[in-house]
């Protein structure tokens, strides 16, 4: 698979305990953007954040630990990350998400280390 040089990055800021239809809304979204043949996804998992309630999430308070911040990340053409965003926009139902230009330098797999 390639991708243009010239690509889409797609922030998606929720929370760990968000759900979709019963699973984690991270795994559904990543699990989407494959069905769509997106070139990839990364799920980010942070160890503080708050949001636009101003409620802080942090690993060092044992009751919060549980909702920790989460940042999708996905880059693609804007063609492909189009057609992810209708699937986006219904399932995020509390959470930021972000759009930005970017140069793609490299999208690659490397062969294997034979000496592994």
């Amino acid at each position: 698979m390639t991708i243009p040089t010239q690509g889409v990055l797609l922030r998606i800021f929720i929370g760990e305990s968000d759900r979709h239809h019963g699973k984690p809304l991270y795994e559904a979204l990543v699990l989407e953007a494959r069905k769509l043949n997106l070139a990839g996804a990364t799920v980010l998992r942070g160890p503080m954040g708050f949001g636009r309630t101003s409620r802080m999430h942090t690993a060092k308070i044992l009751r919060l630990s549980e909702d920790l911040p989460i940042v999708i990340e996905i880059v693609d053409s804007k063609e492909k990350i189009d057609t992810f965003l209708p699937f986006v926009d219904d399932a995020v139902k509390d959470g930021m998400v972000t759009l930005e230009n970017v140069r793609v330098l490299t999208y690659r797999a490397g062969e294997p280390d034979r000496n592994d």
